[in-house]
């Protein structure tokens, strides 16, 4: 169970990362209105994944709660970033990072119904 937790909190982590620095390159493209979707749910992934990994290190009674939320926002962001990722790089790693940490929320709770 602590494996499994720190492998949560470590994938949050390093998706709430990647969804950072996918936001601000896609404020730097050439058509930045074309990418609003995108850097809304960047912004919204990351700060749920903080929150998660927090909620996670914390033993918060409402991880299980936060981490199905968290799972939910990510499989959107890595929809939206996958429509971008031929052409761009940092959607493609943030939609990998983003089914990640979906993943890994998912196992995560699944262990708590075990």
């Amino acid at each position: 169970m602590v494996a499994q937790l720190q492998d949560c909190i470590d994938a949050c982590l390093r998706c709430a990362l990647a969804c950072d620095r996918c936001q601000e390159a896609c404020l730097h493209e050439s058509d930045v209105q074309m990418m609003v979707a995108c850097i809304r749910l960047d912004r919204d992934c990351s700060k749920l994944c903080y929150l998660a990994a927090s909620y996670l290190a914390g033993n918060s009674a409402f991880a299980k709660q936060v981490c199905t939320l968290c799972a939910q926002v990510c499989d959107a962001c890595a929809d939206e970033c996958e429509n971008h990722a031929a052409h761009m790089d940092h959607c493609r790693q943030c939609a990998e990072a983003c089914r990640q940490c979906a993943e890994e929320c998912r196992k995560f709770v699944a262990s708590l119904q075990a």
